[in-house]
């Protein structure tokens, strides 16, 4: 079990890695289509996207968190 103390950075973990995850397979079958190399091609842009998704996910959340209270209250 992970500590409740670092339950937002695993919550962001884990939607940066679903983001990228569903983001860069689209993406590179939409740009290159399907082929013997598809596999390769998508696990660089995953590389390359799930950081970048983290890094998204976590400035993201607080002001998304922020939004909806702001419309729903």
């Amino acid at each position: 079990m992970v500590p409740k103390k670092y339950s937002e950075f695993l919550f962001i973990s884990i939607m940066g890695l679903g983001m990228s995850l569903i983001m860069t397979l689209a993406i590179t079958y939409i740009n290159t289509g399907l082929d013997s190399d598809f596999l390769n091609r998508w696990f660089k842009a995953f590389l390359v996207g799930f950081p970048i998704a983290v890094v998204a996910a976590s400035v993201m959340t607080p002001i998304a968190k922020k939004l909806t209270k702001k419309f729903t209250s």
